[in-house]
């Protein structure tokens, strides 16, 4: 079935913050998106001629804009997933971050995905102080939580933390 156009916010609140519920994602989806490009260097730096991770976070923002539909969005998380095969730890989880991030036009708690999948490419990244590098990555995320979502966001990294690797601990 074709889908059209996306329509108007829908007025229905999120029983978690009061917000919109469309507008929920859209946070979700830019900070997904922020935490994405801060790691997107280390993939870069392994494949520098591969735009696959920069164009799904490109993607993500034409979907909070509402330029792309949902399925398009949510086809590109695989592309920029594809792209770190084979690479080095950091440069494959910060590719897959690209791909959590677009993914939250499709599901949006693939946002915790995004953030979690950075945690790993920092940690990753750093060859004498994983956790140094994790605990850093973790601190300049939570910074840029949405003030609007911040306890959404930290309850959901607590319930949520041993699915993602404890990376949320600190």
């Amino acid at each position: 079935m074709p889908q059209g156009p996306p329509g108007p916010p829908p007025t229905r609140p999120s029983p978690a913050t009061g917000l919109p519920c469309r507008l929920c994602s859209h946070l979700l989806a830019e900070w997904a998106a922020v935490c994405a490009e801060h790691v997107l260097p280390l993939f870069e730096k392994a494949s520098p001629g591969d735009t696959r991770p920069r164009d799904a976070i490109a993607v993500g923002r034409t979907w909070i804009r509402g330029e792309v539909p949902m399925r398009d969005a949510h086809k590109t998380a695989f592309v920029a997933n594809a792209a770190g095969r084979g690479l080095p730890d950091p440069a494959r989880f910060a590719a897959l971050t690209a791909g959590q991030a677009v993914a939250v036009a499709h599901v949006a708690a693939h946002y915790l995905g995004a953030a979690a999948y950075a945690l790993r490419a920092a940690a990753s990244a750093s060859e004498d102080d994983a956790e140094g590098a994790r605990l850093k990555e973790l601190g300049w995320q939570r910074k840029r939580i949405p003030t609007a979502l911040r306890e959404l966001v930290l309850d959901d990294q607590r319930t949520r933390n041993d699915i993602c690797w404890g990376v949320f601990t600190g």
